[in-house]
């Protein structure tokens, strides 16, 4: 027994008598073994972050959840240590994708978010792969429909279960993830306390008018799988929360990109400019060396020691102390909404 975790096969010899495994637990490094079929023995190769061994880290545990049109889910949860799972402050988390999962299994965001003080909710929705191709499809042109419902099951499930505050629930993702925290401020700005929106598309129309060159060969399933919205205004309209920028009021923070190619800059900028106009208050942060997500640890390190400022100031978590040096080299700016130009 190689220990508890996930098992994934990562490669095989020609002869199939070899393999590399991987064993992912929940609250502990990967590890990477080379498994001998022919004499059942394993030999740990390496462990993928050793530094975790020194930190006593949580666990996460796997539920299915019914939703309210009758489908069934799963999610993942994360709880802090040391505190009474009753009422505490929630972030649901979103993956991106949309076309993509959540796995059980150590998770680094899901681990800050805990040792914060936060309950944190990972689900995958209907649209998430790894259920089958009826699940995957049931996600076709219900961005802010169904999609989004799935989103708001989960956080009756949390409020139900007792260990979420329901006046203290954060939504937070990145690319598909931000489109969802958006839109969770804008289609059902009662449920959510704030916002943390990672290069997340505002507007679907202008999102597919500017896919890069190299989506192109793909562009059609974009159009099934998202909604025909550049040939159907009344359905842009309905499922982009540019348009409903009247309606989110509570606290948002929106980290971009200046180099992005999938969700460019003017997505998040149309989106500040709306919320400007009508006198909501958004923070506004570009990383001007960045793409499609943060890749440079000091802008990693700037933009979650932000995240978490912003979630203590509005959800009610903690926050911890960033030392000058981590940060150095930042290409952090906070934007002023009243100057950009659309």
């Amino acid at each position: 027994k190689l220990g508890d975790g996930r098992l994934d096969v990562v490669s095989r010899s020609h002869d199939e008598d070899k393999w590399m495994v991987s064993l992912m637990p929940d609250d502990a490094s990967p590890k990477f073994f080379l498994y001998t079929r022919s004499t059942k023995t394993a030999q740990l190769l390496f462990l993928a972050r050793p530094e975790l061994e020194q930190y006593a880290l949580v666990k996460m545990s796997s539920h299915v959840i019914d939703t309210s049109d009758g489908e069934k889910l799963v999610a993942f949860r994360t709880l802090p240590t040391g505190v009474d799972p009753v009422k505490l402050p929630m972030v649901l988390l979103v993956h991106g994708g949309p076309w993509a999962r959540d796995r059980w299994g150590w998770n680094p965001q899901a681990q800050w978010l805990s040792n914060r003080g936060y309950a944190c909710v990972m689900c995958n929705f209907r649209a998430s792969t790894g259920y089958g191709k009826r699940w995957l499809h049931l996600g076709d042109a219900q961005w802010g429909a169904t999609m989004q419902q799935d989103l708001t099951d989960v956080v009756a499930w949390a409020v139900k279960e007792g260990f979420a505050d329901p006046a203290r629930v954060a939504i937070m993702g990145g690319s598909y993830g931000g489109y969802a925290t958006l839109a969770g401020l804008a289609f059902t700005p009662e449920l959510y306390c704030c916002g943390v929106d990672i290069v997340g598309p505002a507007h679907l129309k202008t999102l597919l008018q500017s896919t890069p060159s190299y989506w192109k060969p793909m562009k059609k399933m974009l159009s099934l799988r998202v909604g025909d919205v550049e040939a159907d205004e009344e359905l842009n309209q309905r499922c982009s929360p540019f348009f409903h920028a009247d309606k989110m009021v509570k606290p948002l923070i929106i980290a971009q990109g200046a180099n992005d190619p999938r969700v460019k800059k003017a997505e998040s900028d149309q989106m500040v400019s709306a919320m400007h106009k009508i006198g909501t208050k958004v923070e506004y942060v570009l990383y001007s060396d960045e793409g499609h997500g943060f890749a440079r640890p000091a802008n990693r390190l700037d933009f979650y020691h932000r995240a978490e400022l912003f979630l203590a100031a509005h959800a009610g978590g903690r926050s911890g102390s960033a030392e000058a040096d981590m940060l150095a080299g930042s290409t952090a700016q906070i934007l002023d909404p009243a100057t950009l130009q659309i």
